[in-house]
Order: C-alpha cells, then structure tokens, then sequence
C-alpha cells in the first residue's frame, strides 16, 4: 500500500509551522510534497496558494495544507479556484466540520494565529474525518 501524498505550502510567514507540519506528516505515515516556500525570505502567498491549486488539479494530491501569518490571505487566494475548498480553521472542532459538512480539501492556519499543537490537532483531525456528504452534499456542489 503506497503512502497518501498530501501538498503542503507556505509564505514567509507560515514556513516554521510547515516545516513542523511537515514533519508531523512523516511521523504519521503520509508522504509530504513540499511546494515552498523554502526560507524566511518575504514572499507573496497567491503564489504558493496557485501552487496548491495546480497541484490539486493536476490531481498529484488530493489534499493540501496552506500557511500563512493568519491564514486569512492564503485561503483567500486559494479559494478563487472552483475545485478548491480551502478552510481556515483554529481548532479541533472547526477542522473536523471543514470536512464533515464542507469536504474541504486544504486545510489552512496561521501560524501567528494558531499555537503549534492546536495545528498538529488540527491536521490530525482534518486528515482522519470524512465527509458526511447527505444534506451538506447538494451545498457543497453548488461551489464546485
């Protein structure tokens, strides 16, 4: 059995939380596919969000994580994808409906928003609940 691959991207301002992320992810059995940024260095987070969005399309992944400062920019610019569903989240709870109700298939935080183990939590949640599909289903059609 291969190892799900799930995408994870950054600007400067959320690299530290991926590169911990990141780890979390090999720790757990996934197979991370890094697509920067790569340093503390400034950079523009509509980038790394069209990243995840090629990523996703091309079908490479079917799930991602972004990261930015508060998260806020990132899913933004993530979201202007149709076949996006980037939720930012801040805790358990908000994690686990992104995927019961809303199928979203990024996850997104803030590292200046979002203390390291709230992120790991989340992450685990966000990758181990399903979707519940039922009434949610017709909803989350309508953004696709």
């Amino acid at each position: 059995m291969s190892k799900e691959t799930i995408a994870l991207a950054s600007d400067h301002g959320g690299f530290t939380l991926k590169k911990i992320l990141k780890e979390e992810l090999e720790k757990a059995g996934y197979d991370p596919l890094d697509l920067g940024c790569h340093s503390l260095e400034s950079v523009d987070y509509p980038d790394y969000a069209e990243a995840m969005a090629q990523c996703l399309a091309e079908g490479r992944v079917s799930r991602g994580v972004l990261i930015c400062g508060s998260g806020i920019g990132i899913s933004i610019a993530a979201n202007r994808h149709r076949h996006v569903r980037a939720a930012l989240v801040h805790d358990g709870l908000t994690a686990r409906l992104s995927r019961e109700h809303n199928n979203a298939n990024v996850l997104v935080l803030g590292e200046r928003t979002t203390g390291v183990d709230v992120a790991r939590d989340c992450l685990h949640i966000f990758l181990n609940t399903d979707f519940e599909g039922g009434r949610h289903e017709r909803r989350v059609a309508k953004m696709s």
